[in-house]
């Protein structure tokens, strides 16, 4: 008997820089807690929270910034299991499953990394489409380049 599976409720941050739409420039962090993972903000919902009131907090939390505009969120929930060297490591749950907003930094928005005791991200950088896929950690991509072209294809970004 196999069995089923067990993935965390969590949100996923893809955030345009203030400048967009003049230039858009996705931002991405580097991970404290393993080496040479560049990935988009994201956490867990807690009981009793929406979605979009995760987000809100979550972004606080990450990144000391929740000064955004939401334009856009994906229409379905993506699953994800965590990779193999991680397994035991991270939860009790095999992977996450994340539903996607797409946000705008609003103008005069601030980055602090370490708005919390233990950040989460040691850097941050704002990269164009073309340098992203190169950057970001080898097993979001395929979920990050579904959900940007999502909103590619919408006419968000």
């Amino acid at each position: 008997m196999q069995n089923k599976k067990s993935y965390r409720p969590n949100v996923a941050a893809i955030i345009l820089s203030c400048k967009y739409p003049d230039k858009c420039e996705f931002f991405i962090a580097h991970r404290r807690d393993i080496k040479n993972a560049w990935q988009f903000p994201q956490g867990g919902i807690d009981e009793g929270e929406t979605p979009k009131e995760a987000l809100k907090r979550e972004l606080l939390e990450e990144i000391g910034c929740n000064n955004i505009e939401v334009i856009g969120e994906y229409p379905e929930w993506i699953s994800y299991d965590f990779p193999e060297y991680s397994n035991g490591k991270t939860y009790p749950f095999d992977g996450q499953t994340q539903k996607y907003f797409l946000v705008r930094l609003k103008k005069g928005a601030e980055i602090n990394l370490n708005a919390y005791d233990i950040p989460e991200f040691t850097d941050y950088e704002f990269v164009e489409y073309a340098e992203l896929f190169q950057r970001v950690t080898y097993f979001k991509r395929r979920v990050y380049r579904k959900v940007i072209d999502y909103f590619m294809k919408e006419g968000l970004i």
